[in-house]
């Protein structure tokens, strides 16, 4: 059945995650249409390449009539009164593809004023191709981006802060407006109160460059990035081209040894399954170091927030100086993927940690490697081949193929490494937690007083840098907390006279628990495709192909205690190119994704049919062979099309006995096809490769020693003329030990049309296995007003009453329904009133309580008390209340508004009021002799011998007797309607 479809998987959190998916009618394309453009073009670009293609989905070019549209729209677009120009500025070019399927043009930007404000800044193409002989028509959009940046200079993996006699490492980037590196290319770097100094970029428009930091004594120095000078205009009606700059403002940091640590950072992304040199630049005084000469490095490697990696590091003194560089080395794996945070740190005998850290981007990739490929990658329809797998011993694979048009005409997000790491749940720490319950870290060490100095009657204020990073930043930053009693925090200044030791101020201060953190201490760390090559095929006499499948293959395939695994397919019948991956898990390396391969399905000589998604029986439609002619000669073809009593077809051109075909050539031959029968009618269509002398002009024929033949069949889909109506009937069959026959009626009227006529059916072992199929529609969280949050609890009773007495009842259902009850129930208690009735907003809006609401109310909690636990009091409170609204005569009187009538169904009057309320008294349940209900029951028995009554009324009438155990009352009421129940067609119904 046509429509949109939800695909709901629940995870064990109970969350659930949805995927839409459409079912519709549809014809698969068969070619791709590209448009080739810049993603960006600049406002200096005088010229703009378009190219259009056709490519068919077996990968030969599309032969065609091209038309492609370029347009520019105006921001604020008229009226339509003032017609299309008012919209956009567009230029109309067309032309015949090329050997290649390609048509290209260069399209002069004048018109498009691309100086000029007041247009959108996007250059659109809306583009055509009318496939040769055939007349099928596909579209491809593209755009360009117009941007009044010529080129944009960014410093990329630089540090924020510098550590003077240590060298700053940096690296910018010069990219184009649209972000393309312009190499070769001079940029200054200069730095304030120092020089500057010209670098040329590389093959990738960056440069790198080391700054001397031994001559910085200033708190943070700002760092300039230049390409060309800016050009400072401004007219509101025109733009103009920018070179943008780039800009770092760096901090000192602080140590009070002068001794610093300094990981060299690395632009490239790191590969997985390799190792990687990492360097690390240190300055060691003797004030650090004092008479040690062995000195201890620890390193740690952090990535998704858990620390993977630890080691260590000895620089011996005596062998080595205390300036210079030592190497780490870092084994790059899944496990440290996408970003890994390293740290190196030492304690120096003064007590002061000497520390660094700095981050590297790493592949994404995963320790279950998947690969997936396909031997042969190319060949004949319905030939064997194999499905290859190589990933961990024991995997669990689950393997899809596709054809290439399904993803051409409704492209799909495909499982990717960058897809499947943003569903990671940790992706890292950043900074300490914040929240209020939560105590920020405060140093230990007393504050030092700022003290005045005056000289000569002038008071001179102490210069103190506040914003300088330490060691104990660096930590925070990575998210790692620290136990120690070393120095990691430079001193903090007092900002008045008086001041309290932290420790005093942290004596009285409760205790709380943080977010999500890791831990280090001061000391040491220990740190727990198979390829083939198509041969040449066997020349075949015929191909008969009839299997067109869309996904081919499905399944789930288990990989061999060698990491092996060979799956035999037969390639389908369809020419085409054939999608397939593959995701695995493992219990020993988890999760893994291959890349997409592919299938071509090919053979050199073959025909392709162009028919419709369905056709109208009697209607005459035009049914299109196309014979494609690959071959590396001319040949003489013949075509026909096998006659059937399910249609009449008839030639559009004379019929002719052969067809010339030349290499790469093609020949359409159309049939007026008018089909006689209905339902899936099969098309047999026939190419045969002649043995033929006669020339094909002045090419030389080549006759195939035993001639090639290629036959389609394929199905179209006959649907009957008029209008099409459906009936359905529904009984309900209760067997009790002996079997139960029911007849149908099947009886159709007189003008149906011939033929048409279908009838299906369907049966389920239980009156409720639709609606059980469908259990997250009926068990919902109550929210809303008082009507709304009652209609979604009230269901939640039912379907744990049914379910319990059916024995259907899951632990994970009841639990679900129990917390939607509790939560119910609770919000209800908003919008009751003092006096104990219940009303849609409560008692803050003014409106007196509902009748009918305070009753349904009142029957709900009632029956929830099996379940959750309610108060007996509001029962009672609401119970109290109703007999407040009954009269003399025993009927209840209706007071307060509802929002939504639709709730009360037919209860729209005093008798059937007074039905529904003695319903919810009697379900309580509250005996017979209870006043309240004898006194309703007198006004129903009243009512009942009333002839005007509805048959809702009675109905509701009926129940309440049926409750009461009053069944003479009861079986009148039940004959009265069954005399007004109309019966038709084998069911039964009533009017209102």
């Amino acid at each position: 059945m046509q429509g949109t479809y939800t695909v709901v998987a629940q995870k064990a959190s109970g969350r659930t995650i949805r995927h839409p998916f459409s079912v519709e009618e549809y014809v698969l394309p068969k070619f791709e249409v590209t448009v080739k453009m810049p993603k960006v073009i600049t406002i200096l670009d005088e010229k703009l390449k378009v190219t259009v293609c056709g490519l068919y989905t077996f990968g030969k070019p599309v032969p065609g009539l091209v038309s492609f549209r370029v347009c520019r729209k105006f921001e604020h677009a008229a009226t339509t009164c003032y017609g299309e120009e008012a919209k956009a500025v567009c230029d109309e070019f067309s032309g015949q593809t090329d050997n290649n399927g390609c048509i290209s043009e260069m399209v002069k930007t004048k018109l498009f004023q691309l100086k000029r404000s007041g247009y959108e800044n996007k250059l659109r193409v809306e583009a055509k191709i009318k496939e040769e002989e055939t007349g099928v028509e596909l579209t491809g959009t593209s755009f360009s981006e117009i941007t009044t940046t010529i080129s944009k200079i960014t410093f990329e993996h630089s540090d924020s802060y510098y550590k003077p006699g240590i060298p700053f490492f940096g690296q910018v980037k010069l990219v184009d407006g649209s972000g393309a590196p312009i190499v070769n290319e001079i940029v200054r770097i200069s730095f304030q109160g120092g020089e500057q100094n010209n670098y040329t970029t590389n093959e990738e428009g960056r440069a790198r460059f080391a700054l001397n930091t031994s001559m910085f004594f200033f708190d943070s120095v700002g760092i300039q990035a230049t390409h060309k000078a800016r050009r400072y205009c401004y007219d509101r009606n025109w733009v103009v081209p920018r070179h943008e700059e780039g800009y770092l403002q760096l901090k000192r940091f602080y140590s009070p040894s002068n001794s610093f640590l300094k990981i060299e950072p690395k632009p490239e992304t790191l590969s997985c399954g390799f190792s990687t040199e990492v360097r690390v630049h240190y300055i060691l005084t003797p004030e650090a170091t004092e008479e040690k000469k062995k000195i201890a490095f620890y390193y740690l490697v952090m990535a998704k927030g858990i620390i993977k990696r630890a080691g260590t590091h000895i620089l011996d003194l005596d062998q080595e100086s205390a300036n210079g560089v030592f190497l780490l080395q870092l084994p790059v794996q899944a496990d440290i993927a996408p970003v890994a945070e390293v740290l190196v740190y030492t304690t120096a005998p003064s007590r002061q940690v000497i520390a660094d850290s700095t981050k590297f981007n790493v592949e994404k990739c995963f320790s279950n490697k998947v690969d997936l490929s396909f031997s042969p990658s190319e060949g004949l329809p319905s030939s064997d081949a194999h499905l290859l797998f190589r990933a961990s011993p024991n995997s669990l694979c689950a393997v899809r193929a596709v054809d290439k048009s399904v993803l051409l005409m409704k492209p799909e997000a495909d499982l990717s490494p960058s897809s499947v790491y943003n569903l990671l749940p940790g992706k890292g720490l950043h900074d300490y937690p914040y929240s209020p319950d939560i105590l920020s870290e405060e140093s230990l060490e007393n504050c030092i007083p700022l003290k005045k100095i005056v000289l000569n009657g002038i008071t001179y204020s102490p210069v103190v840098e506040m914003d300088e990073d330490d060691t104990y930043s660096i930590l925070k930053k990575m998210g790692l907390k620290v136990f120690t009693n070393t120095k990691v925090r430079k001193p903090q200044y007092c900002s008045t006279g008086i001041y309290v030791p932290a420790a005093a101020r942290l004596e009285s201060a409760p205790l709380s628990s943080g977010g999500r953190m890791s831990a280090m201490r001061t000391g040491g760390l220990q740190a727990d495709r198979l390829h083939a090559t198509l041969s040449t095929p066997e020349e075949v006499t015929e191909t008969v192909r009839k299997y067109f499948p869309e996904t081919w293959i499905w399944s789930l395939v288990s990989i061999s205690s060698d990491g092996n695994a060979d799956l035999n397919v037969t390639i389908p019948d369809t020419i085409t190119e054939w999608k397939a991956n593959a995701f695995c898990t493992s219990a020993d390396t988890g999760f893994g994704l291959s890349p997409t391969v592919s299938l071509r399905a090919f053979q050199p000589f073959f025909v392709e049919l162009t028919m419709p998604y369905s056709v109208v029986r009697g209607e005459s439609f035009m049914l299109k062979a196309t014979v494609f002619n690959y071959l590396t000669a001319c040949i003489r073809i013949s075509m026909t099309l096998a006659q059937s009593a399910h249609f009449l077809a008839a030639p559009v051109e004379k019929d002719e006995e052969s067809h010339c075909l030349c290499e790469n050539g093609r020949k359409t031959v159309a049939w007026l096809v008018t089909p006689r029968s209905l339902g899936q009618v099969e098309f047999l269509v026939s190419t045969e490769a002649l043995q033929n002398q006669q020339p094909c002009g002045n090419a030389i024929v080549e006759t195939p020693e035993k001639g090639r033949k290629d036959t389609v069949i394929r199905q179209l889909l006959v649907e009957p003329e008029g209008v099409e109506k459906e009936t359905t009937q529904n009984f309900v069959l209760c067997v009790k030990g002996v079997p139960v026959k029911e007849k149908f009626s099947l009886l159709l009227p007189s003008n149906v049309v011939q033929d048409s006529g279908r009838a299906y059916f369907s049966v389920l072992g239980d009156i409720m296995g639709t609606a059980m199929q469908n259990l997250h529609q009926l068990l919902q969280m109550p929210f809303g007003c008082g009507e709304q949050n009652m209609v979604l609890f009230a269901p939640n009773i039912y379907v744990l009453d049914y379910l319990n007495k059916t024995e259907q009842l899951s632990e994970e259902v009841k639990s679900k329904a129990i917390g939607y009850l509790v939560s119910g129930y609770q919000r209800q208690l908003n919008y009751k009133h003092p006096d104990g009735s219940y009303s849609t907003f409560g008692l803050r809006y003014g409106q007196p309580g509902n009748t009918w609401l305070t009753a349904f109310v009142l029957k709900s909690f009632a029956q929830a008390r099996r379940y959750i636990f309610i108060d007996e009091k509001h029962i009672q409170d609401a119970l109290v209340w109703l007999s407040y609204k009954q009269k003399e005569n025993g009927c209840f009187h209706s007071s307060g508004t509802l929002l939504n009538n639709v709730m009360k169904g037919g209860v729209d009057n005093e008798v059937s009021l007074t039905a529904y309320i003695t319903i919810a008294l009697l379900e309580i349940p509250l005996p017979v002799t209870h006043s309240v209900v004898r006194n309703a029951l007198f006004c129903l028995e009243t009512a009942a011998d009333e002839k005007e009554n509805h048959v809702y009324t009675k109905a509701l009438m009926a129940y309440t007797f049926a409750l009461a155990g009053k069944e003479e009352k009861r079986k009148a009421l039940l004959s009265s309607l069954e005399k007004e129940a109309v019966k038709k067609d084998g069911s039964v119904h009533w009017q209102r």
